[in-house]
């Protein structure tokens, strides 16, 4: 069972790259640039595909990738993880010690400040809990996720229109779908501290945007969902904004997200 990388980046040099990452897979890195070309190379034995766009947005490269993707698990991946030695047989290992799962979610170290889950038993992931991991910790199995049709919003995420939210759609939709999704107590990388591509402060966009997201994430819910969002995080998000704005914000960008919903 063969584990391929799905890197996406900005004006990188592919081949240092690889090596930063400790790359120890097959790999195809998506490199958002100001040029469209491709290479492809050998590093440590294993193929590294590149493909460079005059383009921006999270969204399209991970779709990109997608499309380009023919190995049996997919991982997902950005320039700012560096992987541990032996992650592919790591992977590997769980897809076969859990048959059942279409997508496994794994552990990636990061900053306390940015830490939104730590995974220390196996179990299935459910709808309710599903928002709290990132793209990066995606394992899936390629012929599941083809089939499924799902694929990245371009809407939300880096050079996105609105800020984040892209990988919490993905596997909100892709569980939908009736795929199974799972969680492992197995930490395959970390992440390098580096500057956010979307994240740039608890301020009116950072508001507005979530409750756009929250309008695609909980329909009929959003707003119950966001007040208690606001609630649970008031004393480290409401610093620059408060309370009472904060929600008005969120209430708007539901009202445009549920616009947008609208077919």
């Amino acid at each position: 069972m063969k584990v391929q990388v799905l890197v996406s980046a900005m004006n990188a040099s592919p081949r240092a790259l690889a090596e930063k990452m400790n790359l120890s897979s097959d790999a195809i890195i998506i490199n958002q640039c100001d040029r469209k070309d491709y290479e492809e190379f050998s590093h440590r034995g294993r193929s590294i595909k590149c493909f460079s766009f005059a383009e921006r947005g999270v969204g399209k490269s991970r779709n990109h990738a997608l499309q380009e993707a023919d190995l049996d698990i997919c991982l997902f991946s950005d320039e700012d993880i560096v992987y541990e030695d032996g992650y592919e047989e790591s992977i590997a290992a769980e897809f076969a010690r859990n048959p059942k799962a279409d997508m496994i979610v794994f552990n990636i170290t990061v900053e306390e400040a940015r830490r939104t889950y730590h995974i220390e038993e196996r179990k299935r992931v459910r709808f309710y809990n599903c928002g709290r991991y990132g793209a990066v910790s995606f394992a899936l199995r390629r012929d599941k996720l083809q089939e499924s049709g799902v694929c990245f919003s371009e809407l939300f995420g880096g050079g996105a229109k609105y800020s984040n939210g892209e990988d919490s759609l993905f596997i909100k939709e892709f569980m939908k779908k009736g795929y199974r999704v799972y969680t492992a107590p197995v930490t395959i990388g970390r992440e390098e501290a580096a500057d956010s591509t979307w994240f740039s402060g608890y301020h009116e966009k950072f508001f507005f945007d979530r409750g756009v997201l929250y309008a695609f994430l909980y329909g009929r819910l959003a707003s119950l969902m966001a007040l208690r969002f606001l609630l649970a995080h008031r004393q480290v998000m409401c610093r620059e904004v408060p309370l009472k704005k904060a929600c008005r914000l969120m209430k708007q960008g539901i009202a445009e997200g549920r616009s947008l919903c609208r077919p």
